[in-house]
């Protein structure tokens, strides 16, 4: 089992929408490095934090599970969908999506300012300086350091 932080913009898709469906494809990823991680190590049973990002309250908003691993992402196919790609194919997929379900809804947002003033938190890509990957990888020691700040005050 490992933990993982999936980046998303919550006017496209929040932890409320989750909530609601249940289960959802985290499809769309388009970014080698992050296709590489949903492809190759994210696995049924993997923790996900789902974070928001280009928002009013950035930050940590909820937890789900990963209940299926990576297969192709048929949205590349379709010439409908915003995540069309003309060069994949479903002979040779470029991108891929894995399968989600709701567990929680954190107590509140924790704030990527909280994060990045945790010491324990130091080598996490997500408070690093230009990191803009969808998905990333959190350490177990991470993952229980972000969820004790759930229950304290917003300020701190």
């Amino acid at each position: 089992m490992a933990y993982w932080l999936f980046k998303t913009e919550p006017d496209t898709f929040s932890i409320d929408t989750l909530r609601t469906q249940k289960v959802a494809c985290w499809e769309g990823v388009r970014n080698y490095q992050a296709r590489n991680m949903l492809r190759d190590e994210v696995k049924e049973g993997d923790w996900v934090l789902i974070y928001h990002s280009s928002c009013k309250n950035i930050g940590v908003a909820g937890i789900a599970k990963v209940v299926k691993a990576a297969y192709p992402d048929h949205f590349a196919f379709d010439i409908e969908s915003d995540y069309y790609d003309a060069k994949s194919s479903v002979e040779n997929p470029r991108w891929f999506m894995v399968d989600i379900e709701f567990v929680r809804k954190t107590e509140r947002v924790i704030p990527l300012s909280v994060l990045k003033a945790m010491p324990e938190l130091e080598n996490f890509a997500l408070v690093k300086r230009g990191n803009r990957l969808s998905v990333m990888p959190v350490s177990e020691e991470e993952w229980q350091a972000i969820l004790t700040k759930e229950h304290l005050p917003a300020r701190q």
